[in-house]
């Protein structure tokens, strides 16, 4: 897929947190955001990849912050860091999150304790981020811009694992009320879902549920992915679900809010049973 073409900054002036902001589609948007002219707080609890990244995009253009989103006090202290230390917030992208257990590919035989964690993770700590970006966004009483990772599998069944679908789902949910409250303060929320990428997390969970552990690289992901893709000839990367964050988190996007985008090269609008385009 192409990659953003434009060279004016974007998001100048703007400051953004993301979660989840070390590695994988974080990391990729890091690195756009800080291209287009934001100030970015990198928050994650990958504090040796944090600290590289930051050091890597330059100190003068971001910073990381140690951040567990299943536990709100640390939310809010990176919010509130973030807010002393470059005065506003406009964007918060809520990207933080696990995959699914490999102990839920039946509903019967389900971890409930791992359940709870992957929605303590996907699910309450992407309401905190959005709580607590939206507290500081109402108060600036100047907009902002709040985005949420989901998935393919908010929309579809059959794709993972039952815990992360139902995770995901709930994502799309949240979005849509909060954009409803919210939008009275012209504070836009959104989601984006991306296809398979071959992020750090899914080649560990394809490595698991898959491979049988039999440790999945970056181009043994791709190509499972691009096999069961609709889109082909293109291989999505993270760079892209960055390319549409960037485009959510600027004026580009003024008048969106509510929406799911869905970043699956039409994957989720064919009917791959009967395969009549084969």
């Amino acid at each position: 897929m192409a990659t953003s073409t434009l060279t004016e900054n974007r998001l100048e002036g703007k400051v953004a947190i993301i979660t989840g902001g070390a590695s994988g589609i974080g990391e990729a948007t890091a690195r756009l955001f800080a291209e287009h002219g934001a100030l970015v707080v990198i928050a994650d609890v990958q504090d040796e990849l944090g600290h590289k990244l930051t050091t890597s995009i330059g100190l003068n253009h971001a910073t990381y912050m140690h951040c567990d989103v299943t536990d709100e006090e640390q939310v809010k202290a990176t919010v509130d860091h973030t807010l002393a230390t470059y005065g506003r917030l406009d964007i918060m992208f809520s990207n933080a999150g696990i995959g699914g257990s490999r102990d839920c590919r039946s509903i019967l035989d389900m971890n409930m304790p791992y359940f709870d964690k992957i929605y303590a993770v996907n699910v309450r700590g992407m309401a905190a981020a959005i709580k607590h970006a939206a507290r500081v966004m109402v108060d600036q009483n100047t907009g902002g811009s709040i985005i949420c990772t989901a998935s393919v599998t908010s929309i579809l069944g059959g794709v993972a694992v039952h815990d992360y679908t139902i995770s995901k789902h709930a994502v799309v949910g949240l979005v849509r009320s909060t954009a409803a409250e919210l939008g009275k303060y012209g504070i836009r929320v959104n989601c984006i879902s991306p296809f398979g990428v071959a992020t750090p997390m899914l080649c560990s969970a394809f490595s698991k549920l898959v491979a049988e552990g039999s440790g999945c690289i970056t181009t043994d992901v791709e190509r499972i992915c691009d096999s069961v893709s609709n889109l082909h000839g293109v291989t999505l990367k993270a760079r892209d679900i960055a390319d549409a964050a960037l485009f959510l988190g600027s004026d580009a996007s003024a008048f969106i809010s509510g929406h799911n985008l869905v970043i699956d090269g039409g994957f989720t609008v064919v009917n791959h049973a009967l395969r009549i385009y084969k």
